[in-house]
């Protein structure tokens, strides 16, 4: 197996698992049964995505890329804070119950919201073999625009999939107060897509022409 889909495997699999032990260890406990239940659906969703990308995609997300603009890279460091300190939070919620009972029905929402997320995340990266993990000007695969599946309806169909998985995780582990770190992340994401799209516009042929016939970059007839 190429060794670049090797790292992206060893990747996403370390971050399944530095999530599961980020929840417990801040909860105290490993009887947390919605955490099991997350983790769980993070498990499948990651079978589903290995078996649906296509492996020059996966070898791409799993390259080091040393041409990626410095602006995502400063912005996805960031991101890291918020993303982590969701789980923070999950856990010392759960163990401590700032947040108080919460119905199975909020849980049983956030996981069917995490799904499709990931579904319309997934099929933004089915639908776009240049959908890398940084932005950068792929010269080296021909770079050329996306412009098929969810890319008719909007310009990042793939970050509207994230921000709705983030908003999600704090709803399935059934903690208010880590939406606090999930709207900061997608705040970032919303900065992350006004640069990416200004780069793009600037830097990939044909994108200019794409952004004039689907006019909206995350939300149809909002941005």
């Amino acid at each position: 197996m190429n060794r670049n889909i090797v790292r992206r495997l060893v990747q996403v699999l370390s971050t399944l698992l530095i999530q599961g032990v980020v929840l417990f260890a801040a909860a105290g406990t490993l009887r947390w049964r919605w955490a099991w239940i997350f983790l769980a659906t993070g498990s499948a969703l990651l079978v589903i995505n290995f078996y649906l990308l296509p492996r020059e995609l996966i070898e791409e997300r799993g390259r080091k890329k040393k041409d990626a603009k410095r602006w995502d890279k400063a912005l996805n460091a960031v991101n890291i804070v918020p993303t982590m300190l969701v789980y923070v939070c999950a856990g010392l919620d759960y163990r401590l119950g700032w947040t108080g009972s919460v119905h199975s029905g909020i849980h049983v929402a956030g996981l069917v919201m995490l799904f499709a997320g990931s579904l319309l995340f997934t099929w933004s990266m089915v639908s776009n073999r240049f959908f890398s993990t940084l932005v950068r000007l792929q010269i080296d695969r021909e770079h050329s625009v996306a412009s098929g599946g969810p890319y008719r309806l909007v310009r990042h169909p793939g970050y509207v999939g994230y921000m709705a998985m983030s908003l999600a995780t704090p709803l399935a582990l059934g903690t208010l107060w880590a939406l606090i770190f999930s709207g900061i992340t997608c705040l970032l994401f919303i900065l992350r897509t006004a640069l990416e799209d200004r780069t793009l516009q600037k830097e990939l042929a044909g994108y200019a022409e794409y952004a004039a016939q689907v006019k909206y970059r995350l939300l149809p007839f909002i941005w």
